[in-house]
């Protein structure tokens, strides 16, 4: 349950400042039913297709950040872009509470991947290393490719790739080497800054908070590079033995996970948004939805 109500958070920074709340609860209530629970039933229960086929996902790469990435690109897409958008700037108001937010969920997420462990154990241990190593590679990463692209390196590229490296490692936590976290961090970093740039313009959805770029890319780029990257050493007779099929049912779970994400979550947004509509009116909008949907004034 704390893993569907983060995968529901994810999912609701691609629709900030637009959604109603009453449309919003009404979506999530149902979106846990209806597509969390049965992704997770794939992946992780013993009779679960998914894992029948083999696919690795130690904390949630499919389960939660492409399942949220792609719900939260396809609610984007219903609600249209913000008012404003390209002619305003919405740039982070307070970066110093970005840092301080991004901080708290590096440091989290020591328990989202060591938890899947299910227990204080050696597994445990190496996916905290693993996961300290990704995030640190893929900010250096990040900050790299920023400075090489728009000419400098900034704290929030840094604690976006940071969030990139947590994202791709997600699923290869406790299944890859020291090294093989070190490279996906590095590649995740790369992928997931032109996630949020390039892909963000090809696209054309206004994805608020970067969701699809960040965790619906990086989940998928993990959930990839840990057919390359899963190692004996760790996982002992229960590596892949063979990287090529082990990458095309890595490949089938990620195909499936957009699919049924995105054509599920399509239709419970547009059954909700004709019963009672999923956007604020826009004078609600420009108000802000603090004041006009839940009434939260800063005196």
């Amino acid at each position: 349950m704390t893993f569907a109500i983060i995968t529901v958070a994810i999912l609701s920074g691609s629709v900030a400042d637009r959604m109603k709340f009453s449309a919003f609860v009404a979506f999530i209530a149902v979106w846990i039913i209806l597509v969390y629970a049965p992704i997770t039933h794939w992946v992780w229960a013993a009779d679960g297709w998914l894992y029948k086929a083999g696919a690795l996902d130690f904390a949630g790469g499919t389960v939660v950040h492409i399942n949220s990435g792609v719900a939260g690109l396809v609610a984007a897409y219903l609600l249209g872009k913000r008012m404003g958008l390209g002619r305003e700037s919405m740039a982070p108001h307070n970066l110093t509470l970005t840092v301080i937010g991004a901080s708290l969920l590096w440091v989290g997420w020591f328990g989202f991947n060591g938890g899947s462990a299910l227990g204080a154990n050696g597994s445990a241990a190496y996916a905290l290393v693993t996961t300290q190593i990704a995030a640190a590679a893929a900010a250096i990463a990040w900050l790299v490719v920023e400075k090489i692209v728009r000419g400098k390196g900034s704290v929030l590229g840094a604690a976006s790739g940071a969030v990139a490296g947590l994202v791709v490692i997600t699923p290869a936590a406790g299944f890859v080497t020291v090294s093989g976290a070190l490279i996906m961090g590095l590649i995740g970093g790369v992928v997931c800054f032109w996630g949020i740039s390039g892909l963000k313009r090809i696209l054309k959805a206004d994805d608020s908070l970067d969701a699809f770029g960040l965790h619906g890319v990086g989940g998928i780029v993990g959930a990839i590079l840990t057919a390359v990257f899963a190692s004996s050493f760790i996982m002992g007779d229960k590596a892949p033995t063979d990287v090529m099929h082990q990458l095309w049912v890595q490949v089938e779970g990620v195909l499936a996970t957009i699919a049924y994400s995105a054509v599920v979550t399509f239709i419970l947004l547009k059954i909700i948004d004709v019963v009672i509509g999923i956007r604020v009116e826009s004078d609600d909008e420009r108000m802000g939805l603090d004041l006009s949907q839940h009434g939260e004034r800063i005196e």
